[in-house]
């Protein structure tokens, strides 16, 4: 894979996937062959956080993810691990019991605690594969607010330990 294009792998994988997908196979057991593995581990990716945006991108249609937003979120995924982590994953894993509860809310925002929470194992490639970064819970917040799921991700890495500046972010749209 050549770094410069990375992105067009990334889009054909998607597509090819999606393709299975609406051929009947749902499960994306036999989607990656050993090259797609490595291709999305050199990206700091799991064949579950990627079989997550094209199933959701196939069942959920307008209301599910674009590939465009799974390579958006992908993007901020693989700067953050080729740069901060320097391009190796941590060996943690984030249990879904650690996340605060659905309807938690700060501010009276409900569901930002778990969404900080779900950013910040996101880019640290630190997801359960039962956990979705993008699932309907949080495209539903990102509706609401406005917010793009890539432009949250980059925030949460700027605002780094700081939630009121992801708190300040969700209330005004400034950084």
């Amino acid at each position: 894979m050549n770094e410069q294009t990375w992105d067009t792998t990334f889009r054909e994988l998607f597509e090819r996937c999606a393709k299975l997908h609406r051929a009947g196979d749902t499960r994306g057991e036999k989607w990656f062959t050993d090259a797609d593995k490595a291709f999305l581990t050199s990206i700091g990716y799991t064949t579950q956080e990627f079989f997550d945006f094209v199933d959701d991108h196939c069942r959920y249609g307008a209301e599910g993810p674009t590939l465009e937003t799974a390579l958006l979120v992908a993007a901020v995924r693989r700067d953050y691990f080729k740069v901060v982590m320097d391009g190796q994953f941590s060996g943690k894993t984030i249990p879904p019991s650690e996340l605060p509860p659905k309807p938690a809310a700060v501010e009276g925002i409900p569901w930002l605690p778990r969404l900080i929470v779900k950013a910040r194992a996101k880019l640290r490639g630190e997801m359960d594969p039962d956990t979705m970064y993008g699932c309907g819970g949080d495209r539903a917040f990102f509706v609401q607010h406005k917010i793009h799921p890539g432009d949250f991700l980059r925030v949460t890495w700027a605002a780094g330990d700081d939630d009121r500046k992801i708190i300040d972010f969700v209330k005004t749209g400034k950084v």
